[in-house]
């Protein structure tokens, strides 16, 4: 089907105007929609403070920029992993999940216990 990214993003933009957001977490591997309507999304929801966690499957180029440019746009974060990467994946939602409830101290904490991508991930969120 069609993708829905900006779909995703306005709803969390509305959710985050009437409650407490920690963070989106989007898992995607391809990006078909119009890129303003998703960057003036991304707009929207950075204006409240949600940080955009985008996990790309795969190596499409194309939705690797959407998903990156999503991420700078909410100071977030966008981290690829591989199809059979399924460790991968789970660690960085767990990362996603302890910013969210802790923030970004207790992403650093975690991410010095665990090391490798959640450590990555941790210092991209410290370079926003």
């Amino acid at each position: 089907g069609f993708t829905q990214l900006r779909r995703v993003l306005a709803h969390a933009t509305a959710e985050a105007r009437q409650t407490k957001v920690g963070a989106l977490v989007y898992v995607g591997d391809c990006f078909e929609e119009e890129m303003d309507s998703v960057v003036a999304e991304a707009a929207n929801l950075a204006m409240l403070g949600v940080p955009a966690f985008m996990f790309h499957e795969g190596d499409d180029p194309r939705a690797a920029a959407a998903f990156r440019e999503v991420a700078r746009l909410t100071k977030g974060v966008y981290a690829r992993f591989d199809s059979g990467a399924a460790r991968q994946l789970r660690e960085l939602l767990m990362a996603a999940a302890i910013y969210a409830t802790g923030g970004a101290v207790a992403l650093r904490e975690h991410a010095k216990k665990k090391g490798g991508e959640v450590l990555r991930l941790s210092k991209a969120m410290d370079r926003k």
